[in-house]
């Protein structure tokens, strides 16, 4: 090889700074494909999805909704910024997938669970006991989805609205099945029943979540409020 060739492929040959930028754009390129060939919920990439998610739930309770950056999210979960943007649109996104994430728990335990019930009264108890029940232990949780999702009325109206009413006919489903069978009242609207115990969960939720959040209290609240709701229902 000639001097003149030698000094050639020297000079072609990529510095170490244009050697990072390059793997980190193939990195960041294999990501983007991941995210377009994955479904949601597939396993792959759905660990780092679930740790963005848990770190915006600790985020969210410490800083408050409006005054996170996207930036403190990706920090907690030990991701690179642009990572977030890969699983979600906006931090709004993040926020009502906090939602959508809890709404999804609960219609997955109605579909598997609930049918190992005989009766309507049964299974609107195990309802109740689970609602409460995913928030055991869950303080920033509750937190973030009794209060903090309460400041983005407009957001929960766009985006997780269809999600929520899906919920709701589930439980209304359970009344109407209770009516039908004779084990619950007829005189009182289904639709009625099931915001009226979604709200009522909410409720104890939100103060459990602001006040010192007793280990077992939401559990204890929840057989409460099932035998008031059964009570009330009887024909």
């Amino acid at each position: 090889m000639t001097e003149s060739s030698f000094s050639s492929a020297r000079a072609k040959r990529p510095s170490p700074r244009a050697r990072g930028t390059a793997k980190r754009a193939a990195r960041s390129e294999g990501a983007a494909h991941t995210r377009v060939t994955t479904e949601p919920g597939r396993k792959r990439g759905g660990d780092k999805r679930e740790r963005i998610l848990s770190a915006a739930v600790r985020v969210f309770a410490k800083n408050g909704f409006y005054a996170t950056r996207v930036s403190e999210v990706a920090k907690a979960a030990g991701v690179a910024d642009g990572t977030i943007y890969l699983y979600f649109k906006s931090k709004e996104d993040l926020l009502v997938s906090l939602f959508e994430s809890r709404v999804e728990k609960l219609l997955s335990f109605m579909k598997g669970e609930l049918p190992k019930h005989a009766t309507a009264p049964e299974r609107l108890r195990a309802v109740i006991e689970m609602q409460l029940g995913l928030l055991e232990g869950e303080r920033d949780l509750a937190e973030v989805v009794t209060v903090i999702l309460r400041q983005s009325t407009k957001l929960m109206k766009e985006y997780a609205h269809p999600r929520f009413l899906a919920y709701l006919d589930s439980i209304a489903r359970i009344i109407q099945d209770g009516q039908a069978s004779g084990e619950f009242r007829r005189d009182v609207s289904p639709h009625l029943v099931a915001r009226a115990a979604f709200g009522a969960l909410d409720g104890v939720a939100l103060t459990w979540a602001l006040g010192r959040a007793e280990q077992g209290a939401l559990r204890r609240s929840a057989g409460q409020v099932a035998d008031l709701f059964l009570r009330g229902l009887r024909p």
